[in-house]
């Protein structure tokens, strides 16, 4: 069989599921809650960028030579939708105000996870634990049929708010000496932190909204197998090339995720009956399996483990303080 078949193939299937590629992007324009990421990708001999949009049941791909907000808006899923974004902090997904934002908090975790070897200081491990605890716990009150109420989401945020504030507390920021001009650089402990502070609502969304997840992990696992092609193959050779992988991989990773067996879908599509009727991707949950510290959060808590006011009563134990609620409302 030659190379130039099996390139006619590819281009055939592409174009049969060009029509199921946009419907599940339709669908993912509307969903509730969407997570997304980017990869860079190597295309006709230059970095491109591959964008992920996806939820449980649906994910769509697009490349583009641009990683930023000309990307975004040229492939038209994430503008002017109106619900909730789980997103990295990288900051195109920020000029997206039209709806809500959830940060990953995998990222988050790293990244204080080096505070703390950098500073030796406290706050980011006492960050670090009130982050795992408050999805086990959040996962336990859900899994139980009783979400926390706006009394239990403001108690945890009294707490967030108080270790952001030691934190700030310890790293002040660089002040550039008189006279002299432009923006002093400030240290990694002290971004993370205004971070904390200036995204404290999407930081601590999956607490108030059962259908946001704690980390950006579905779309980032999206990304690892076109990574791993990269890795084998090298490159695409042409844009056509790679425009043809997201199609068809947009359709093969949704069908797969609803069911459907992929030589079914690409039998299916050669034959000129593609598959058409999609789910209409549920909310994403939270027994995603996470890699990394955040993965014992996706444990189901054993009967009687512990309940909010034990975590916050074991908090101020540890810290010495009397800081937030003396018990948290809901709690035993």
């Amino acid at each position: 069989m030659s190379p130039a078949t099996l390139l006619a193939w590819v281009g055939e299937a592409s174009l049969a599921l060009q029509g199921t590629a946009d419907l599940i992007a339709r669908q993912l324009h509307h969903a509730p809650v969407l997570c997304a990421d980017e990869s860079g990708l190597r295309v006709d001999g230059k970095l491109h960028w591959m964008h992920v949009a996806a939820t449980a049941e649906l994910t769509w791909y697009g490349m583009h030579a641009k990683r930023g907000l000309d990307a975004i808006v040229a492939h038209g899923i994430l503008p002017k939708r109106i619900g909730v974004l789980v997103h990295d902090c990288w900051a195109p997904y920020w000029k997206l105000d039209d709806g809500l934002h959830a940060l990953c908090n995998a990222h988050l975790l790293r990244e204080l996870v080096y505070a703390q070897e950098v500073t030796g200081q406290q706050w980011p491990t006492a960050m670090t634990e009130l982050l795992l605890n408050a999805q086990r716990l959040s996962a336990a009150a859900r899994q139980q049929g009783r979400p926390f109420d706006a009394d239990a989401i403001a108690a945890f945020t009294i707490v967030y708010n108080d270790i952001v504030r030691q934190g700030e507390q310890l790293n002040p920021p660089q002040l550039k000496p008189d006279g002299s001009s432009g923006r002093c650089k400030q240290s990694d402990a002290y971004n993370l932190l205004r971070r904390f502070r200036l995204h404290a609502d999407a930081i601590l969304r999956f607490i108030a909204d059962p259908t946001v997840p704690f980390s950006n992990n579905i779309a980032e696992r999206a990304v690892r197998m076109p990574k791993v092609k990269q890795k084998i193959s090298g490159c695409f050779r042409t844009i056509a090339g790679a425009d043809n992988f997201c199609i068809i991989r947009s359709c093969l990773d949704t069908l797969r995720k609803q069911g459907h067996s992929m030589l079914e879908v690409l039998r299916r599509a050669f034959t000129g009956d593609p598959i058409m009727q999609l789910r209409s991707g549920r909310t994403v949950n939270n027994r995603i399996q996470y890699h990394g510290p955040e993965a014992q959060t996706d444990r189901r808590p054993e009967e009687g483990e512990g309940t909010v006011h034990d975590y916050l009563h074991q908090r101020k134990t540890k810290a010495g303080t009397s800081s937030g609620p003396d018990r948290w409302p809901g709690s035993r």
